[in-house]
């Protein structure tokens, strides 16, 4: 567990980096939306090399039953997100997907040291755009750059939180571990498809140099994994 929660901390160190640099110059449309599709490569990437061949040659029960709630929770959090039409329900979804995150990241270091570590990188990256793209909000809602950089590690803190939780998983047995990674492959693709690339093509900031980027996210996490 203590090995876990070492790694969590450069996801964390990321969300108040990316937000310490929002704070002084916010990206532009066009560089965020690089910056989702370059994320989604990676973490599209994380899911298929590292959490899915995990789940071959297991139950199928567990797979299935696992990707059922994976899918009802996901379904929820999308039914809330949209609900909350306030920054403060916005707020609160995103905590709840980084809690998510954090419960998937605590999984994967039960599955493997390799499958942690490989998922680090990519969840690192997207709780870097989280610090990049909540400060406006915060900003608005709080006023100082202190409060904003706190409530940010706030924010990144409940990976940490999910991941202590997402750990003991390992002593449950291979069905029950084969169960929460297919809950967790569920999870990092509703992230991919409905949050990171739907957020990547809104407006007009779509570009073929955004759709190379999601590719280039894709390859490069593999080359680190080969060089692993």
């Amino acid at each position: 567990m203590f090995l876990t929660l070492l790694y969590t901390l450069f996801p964390v160190s990321a969300a108040i980096a990316g937000a310490g640099a929002a704070l002084f110059r916010q990206p532009g449309e066009k560089t965020m939306s690089l910056i989702h599709h370059f994320t989604a490569g990676v973490i599209f990437c994380a899911a298929a090399t590292e959490v899915l061949p995990g789940l071959k040659q297991h139950s199928m029960l567990a797979v299935v039953s696992g990707g059922m709630t994976g899918v009802a929770l996901m379904m929820l959090i999308q039914h809330y997100g949209e609900k909350a039409a306030s920054k403060s329900g916005m707020l609160i979804a995103i905590g709840i997907d980084i809690f998510i995150d954090g419960l998937v990241l605590g999984i994967s270091f039960a599955a493997g040291a390799r499958t942690g570590i490989m998922l680090t990188l990519a969840l690192t990256l997207e709780i870097l755009f989280l610090g990049l793209s909540v400060v406006d909000d915060l900003k608005s809602m709080l006023g100082s750059k202190v409060k904003v950089l706190l409530a940010v590690a706030g924010i990144a803190l409940l990976l940490p939180i999910g991941a202590m939780l997402g750990t003991p998983v390992a002593h449950l047995g291979e069905f029950w571990l084969t169960y929460f990674l297919s809950f967790g492959l569920v999870a990092l693709l509703y992230l991919v498809t409905e949050e990171l690339l739907v957020e990547a093509h809104q407006g007009d900031r779509d570009t073929p140099l955004g759709t190379a980027m999601f590719f280039a996210g894709f390859m490069i996490l593999m080359l680190i994994e080969e060089g692993i």
